[in-house]
Protein backbone atom coordinates (compact mmCIF):
# COMPACT_ATOMS: atom_id res chain seq x y z
CA UNK A 1 0.00 0.00 0.00
CA UNK A 2 1.33 3.45 -1.03
CA UNK A 3 -0.15 6.36 0.89
CA UNK A 4 -0.13 9.72 -0.66
CA UNK A 5 -0.96 12.25 2.27
CA UNK A 6 -1.65 14.94 -0.20
CA UNK A 7 -4.93 13.87 -1.67
CA UNK A 8 -8.24 13.32 0.14
CA UNK A 9 -10.34 10.16 1.72
CA UNK A 10 -9.77 6.82 0.45
CA UNK A 11 -8.14 8.28 -2.69
CA UNK A 12 -4.60 8.65 -0.14
CA UNK A 13 -4.54 4.93 -0.64
CA UNK A 14 -6.25 3.50 -3.75
CA UNK A 15 -6.55 4.39 -6.88
CA UNK A 16 -10.46 6.12 -8.35
CA UNK A 17 -11.29 2.17 -10.04
CA UNK A 18 -9.69 0.14 -6.79
CA UNK A 19 -12.47 2.88 -4.96
CA UNK A 20 -15.78 2.35 -7.39
CA UNK A 21 -14.76 -1.33 -7.40
CA UNK A 22 -14.98 -1.34 -3.68
CA UNK A 23 -17.90 1.06 -3.36
CA UNK A 24 -20.03 -1.57 -5.81
CA UNK A 25 -19.18 -5.10 -3.84
CA UNK A 26 -19.76 -2.54 -0.70
CA UNK A 27 -23.53 -1.89 -2.03
CA UNK A 28 -23.76 -4.95 -3.44
CA UNK A 29 -27.17 -6.90 -1.49
CA UNK A 30 -26.96 -10.27 -3.05
CA UNK A 31 -24.69 -12.97 -3.23
CA UNK A 32 -21.28 -11.36 -5.08
CA UNK A 33 -20.52 -10.25 -7.79
CA UNK A 34 -17.86 -11.77 -10.50
CA UNK A 35 -14.73 -10.06 -11.95
CA UNK A 36 -17.02 -8.95 -15.40
CA UNK A 37 -19.96 -7.16 -13.34
CA UNK A 38 -17.63 -5.29 -11.29
CA UNK A 39 -15.39 -4.49 -14.41
CA UNK A 40 -18.57 -3.46 -16.60
CA UNK A 41 -19.71 -1.50 -13.45
CA UNK A 42 -16.92 0.39 -13.03
CA UNK A 43 -15.70 1.27 -16.76
CA UNK A 44 -19.42 2.61 -16.34
CA UNK A 45 -19.01 4.66 -13.92
CA UNK A 46 -15.18 5.84 -14.89
CA UNK A 47 -17.01 7.05 -18.16
CA UNK A 48 -14.78 7.28 -21.22
CA UNK A 49 -11.17 6.41 -18.67
CA UNK A 50 -11.66 2.53 -18.64
CA UNK A 51 -9.61 0.27 -16.80
CA UNK A 52 -8.86 -3.34 -17.54
CA UNK A 53 -10.41 -6.20 -16.69
CA UNK A 54 -6.94 -8.02 -15.27
CA UNK A 55 -6.91 -4.66 -13.58
CA UNK A 56 -9.94 -5.35 -11.83
CA UNK A 57 -9.15 -8.92 -10.84
CA UNK A 58 -5.80 -8.14 -9.32
CA UNK A 59 -7.29 -5.74 -6.96
CA UNK A 60 -10.46 -7.98 -6.36
CA UNK A 61 -7.72 -10.75 -5.21
CA UNK A 62 -5.86 -8.50 -3.17
CA UNK A 63 -8.67 -7.42 -1.55
CA UNK A 64 -9.38 -10.98 -0.62
CA UNK A 65 -5.97 -11.41 0.35
CA UNK A 66 -5.89 -8.65 2.89
CA UNK A 67 -9.71 -9.98 4.29
CA UNK A 68 -11.06 -6.95 3.03
CA UNK A 69 -13.10 -8.89 0.64
CA UNK A 70 -14.84 -12.20 0.80
CA UNK A 71 -15.39 -14.51 -2.04
CA UNK A 72 -16.85 -17.88 -3.09
CA UNK A 73 -15.52 -20.17 -6.24
CA UNK A 74 -18.43 -21.28 -8.51
CA UNK A 75 -18.56 -24.04 -11.56
CA UNK A 76 -19.22 -21.44 -14.33
CA UNK A 77 -18.98 -22.83 -18.44
CA UNK A 78 -15.61 -21.86 -18.66
CA UNK A 79 -14.85 -23.44 -15.53
CA UNK A 80 -14.52 -21.69 -11.82
CA UNK A 81 -15.12 -18.02 -11.70
CA UNK A 82 -14.93 -15.71 -7.84
CA UNK A 83 -17.89 -14.24 -6.73
CA UNK A 84 -16.68 -10.97 -4.21
CA UNK A 85 -18.39 -9.92 -1.66
CA UNK A 86 -17.62 -7.61 1.26
CA UNK A 87 -15.32 -8.89 4.18
CA UNK A 88 -15.08 -5.42 5.40
CA UNK A 89 -17.65 -2.63 5.44
CA UNK A 90 -16.22 0.71 4.26
CA UNK A 91 -15.50 1.64 7.72
CA UNK A 92 -13.93 -1.13 8.89
CA UNK A 93 -12.02 -1.06 5.84
CA UNK A 94 -10.87 2.71 7.00
CA UNK A 95 -10.36 1.31 10.51
CA UNK A 96 -8.21 -1.48 8.53
CA UNK A 97 -6.12 0.91 6.86
CA UNK A 98 -5.79 3.65 10.19
CA UNK A 99 -4.68 0.54 11.98
CA UNK A 100 -2.38 -0.85 9.48
CA UNK A 101 -0.50 2.51 8.86
CA UNK A 102 -0.10 3.13 12.72
CA UNK A 103 0.97 -0.90 13.17
CA UNK A 104 4.02 -0.27 10.66
CA UNK A 105 5.03 3.15 12.01
CA UNK A 106 4.89 2.31 15.58
CA UNK A 107 6.92 -0.61 14.41
CA UNK A 108 9.55 1.16 12.64
CA UNK A 109 9.51 5.02 14.71
CA UNK A 110 7.57 4.04 18.01
CA UNK A 111 8.85 7.05 19.69
CA UNK A 112 8.09 9.47 17.18
CA UNK A 113 4.57 7.91 16.24
CA UNK A 114 3.51 8.42 19.78
CA UNK A 115 5.22 11.99 19.75
CA UNK A 116 2.98 12.88 16.84
CA UNK A 117 -0.48 11.04 17.91
CA UNK A 118 0.00 13.14 20.85
CA UNK A 119 0.75 16.42 19.08
CA UNK A 120 -2.15 15.90 17.16
CA UNK A 121 -5.27 15.15 19.71
CA UNK A 122 -6.46 17.67 22.42
CA UNK A 123 -7.04 16.98 25.75
CA UNK A 124 -10.23 15.43 25.82
CA UNK A 125 -9.49 12.99 23.01
CA UNK A 126 -6.06 11.88 24.91
CA UNK A 127 -8.84 11.38 27.85
CA UNK A 128 -10.63 9.28 26.16
CA UNK A 129 -7.85 7.04 24.59
CA UNK A 130 -7.78 6.16 28.40
CA UNK A 131 -10.97 5.29 28.85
Amino acid sequence: MIIDPSKDGLEKVLRDYQIEALKIIWGNTGEGLTSREVYEAVNKKLGGRGVSRASIINFLNSMCDEGVLDFEEETCKGGMRRKYSKGLDESGFKRYIASTVLDSLMKDFPDQTVEAIKGSLDADQIRALND
